[in-house]
């Protein structure tokens, strides 16, 4: 029979590669009668590496790897860069996947008691591969270089500074003896891109060979029943669940936004740190723990599971029996998912609310900073009088009782507007716009903001949020813009609020507000009562400030 042109081209690549050869023999090896769904983890966890690394690379033509710039490109990445969002989103939701599924497959092969002899080494490399999975986390975290990861990042730092006669010199390799600075971000995106990578690879390389020498274990009483080959069967089960897996991360990059906080600031003591969710039981067995104790949860127990999972072929050394016998294998995953379950859970329900302005999300508009405080006052009131009920602010958005408010200011002057306000049906005979009832100065602010109001600065509206805009309307209301300037506007007799965070700390300025003299022998600056509530706006919108006016 007459080969195809195409056989024949297969048969040339094979002569010389053995390529599809070898494909062929992979695709027809044989497998348990008992092999199914159960043991799909393992082709998931290894197409999620894949995943991970592709994006990894596409984030990385982007990514400038350095403090501060890092920062700037990740928002970048986030904002411009056609598909940057779904990149970081896929690399951030499959970091926490890939973690599920690889614990998972270990519970699995756990369970069915898959690491008993001859395959012992498979196990104990796949266990190495969960630590792997566990130090990327740990390495990336860093890398967003926002307060989140440096404060998380500090915690880690501290940690294993804790290590019995090692700390020192983990200290050292880490390069977080003093604060977190460019030669930590350096060793972290090194280990995270160049070192472990390679490791990775080599390692599943390495578990493949081994689960391909000693074949996928069969369950008790199949051993005599005829064998199955990888391909079909499996391979379909495998792919589906592949599918499903990365379908559910699509729909996590797509639909869950990954935030950007604020870009790292080492002074920023009132930052509430947490690590991620799968340190979350580590960071809460540290408060169980004090001083002299404080290495049990550093150390101590830490070691003593990952020692107990790598030996787990060595102390269970007896007969493989059927997975419905293995009572004990079973107790111990309970256990384990409830002590997991509830050191996560308490962590969770532990943490202290972060303040508002922590909560800022910097990957998506942030005009309304660049605002002068009357303006962005004048949001504040544009909400309180429930404007949005009769006008839109947004471009393009289907149309209401009145018009769209979006260049007001190129339609109206200033004086047109203020007249408007008090009495609408004068220039309208036909509106049902009723007064608004504001004062003289807060109508001003009010006008200021529908003035700066454009399509090119976003939906300021939106995204403004309420503490800012509260926050402005108290610093307008108590004439601050006399004495100081903001965003370029105001007086010029006590020092700019642009930069504020990195001069003063909010405990201090909240005690000026209440005792200027004590802070500042001299000042003319009266005595400020506010409430908590006020205060704490009045502080975060101070303190999200940009270092500098714009156009500075």
């Amino acid at each position: 029979m007459q080969k195809t042109k195409l056989q024949e081209i297969i048969d040339v690549i094979d002569d010389r590669t053995g390529i599809p050869s070898g494909i062929s023999h992979f695709m027809g090896e044989d497998i348990p009668a008992s092999s199914g769904w159960h043991q799909i983890f393992g082709s998931v966890a290894m197409f999620m590496i894949l995943v991970q690394f592709f994006t990894g690379i596409m984030l990385a033509f982007n990514y400038a790897p350095t403090p501060g710039l890092a920062y700037d490109s990740l928002r970048y990445i986030m904002t411009e860069v056609t598909g940057g969002r779904l990149m970081r989103g896929l690399h951030h939701w499959g970091a926490s996947m890939i973690i599920v599924i690889v614990v998972l497959h270990m519970i699995q092969v756990f369970i069915y008691g898959a690491y008993k002899k001859p395959r012992e080494a498979t196990w104990m490399v796949g266990v190495i591969l969960l630590l792997l999975t566990l130090a990327y986390g740990l390495s990336g975290y860093l890398l967003a270089w926002d307060n989140r990861a440096y404060w998380g990042t500090v915690v880690t730092t501290q940690i294993a500074a804790t290590i019995p006669g090692l700390g020192p010199y983990v200290s050292r390799l880490l390069a977080s003896t003093g604060d977190i600075g460019v030669v930590t971000f350096a060793r972290f995106y090194a280990a995270h891109v160049l070192l472990l990578p390679p490791i990775t690879m080599m390692l599943i390389m390495l578990h493949v060979i081994l689960v391909r020498r000693h074949g996928v274990a069969p369950q008790v009483g199949d051993e005599l029943l005829p064998k199955k080959k990888f391909f079909p069967e499996q391979v379909f089960k495998d792919t589906v669940a592949i599918f499903i897996a990365f379908a559910i991360l699509f729909t996590l990059a797509i639909a869950v936004r990954v935030p950007l906080e604020r870009m790292a600031d080492p002074t920023d003591t009132t930052y509430v740190p947490r690590p991620e969710w799968y340190f979350l039981f580590l960071f809460q067995t540290l408060k169980l723990f004090d001083g002299p104790l404080e290495v049990l949860g550093t150390v101590v127990f830490p070691t003593l599971a990952i020692v107990a999972m790598l030996a787990a072929p060595f102390i269970d050394r007896g007969k493989m029996v059927k997975v419905s016998q293995r009572f004990v294998a079973m107790g111990v995953v309970a256990l384990a998912a409830i002590g997991w379950g509830g050191l996560t859970a308490a962590a969770v329900k532990s943490t202290p609310p972060q303040k508002a302005s922590a909560l800022i999300d910097f990957s998506g508009p942030t005009q309304w900073m660049q605002l002068k405080s009357g303006e962005l006052s004048g949001i504040y009131f544009y909400k309180d009088q429930k404007c949005e009920v009769c006008h839109n602010v947004t471009a393009g958005s289907v149309a209401k009782n009145g018009p769209n408010l979006l260049g007001t200011g190129g339609r109206h002057p200033a004086a047109w507007m203020l007249d408007h306000f008090k009495n609408p049906q004068k220039g309208n005979p036909n509106s049902a716009m009723p007064a608004v009832n504001l004062t003289d100065d807060q109508m001003k602010d009010l006008a200021s903001a529908m003035a700066a109001l454009t399509e090119e600065n976003g939906d300021l509206v939106a995204t403004a949020p309420d503490f800012a805009t509260h926050g402005a309307s108290l610093y307008q209301k108590n004439s601050c813009a006399a004495c100081h300037q903001l965003n370029g506007e105001g007086g010029e007799m006590g020092p700019p609020m642009n930069g504020l965070a990195s001069r003063r700390t909010e405990a201090w300025v909240a005690e000026h507000f209440a005792n200027p003299e004590k802070m500042s022998p001299g000042t003319p600056m009266p005595v400020y009562a506010f409430s908590k509530a006020e205060m704490d706006d009045v502080l975060q919108y101070l303190f999200t400030l940009p270092d500098k006016a714009p156009g500075k």
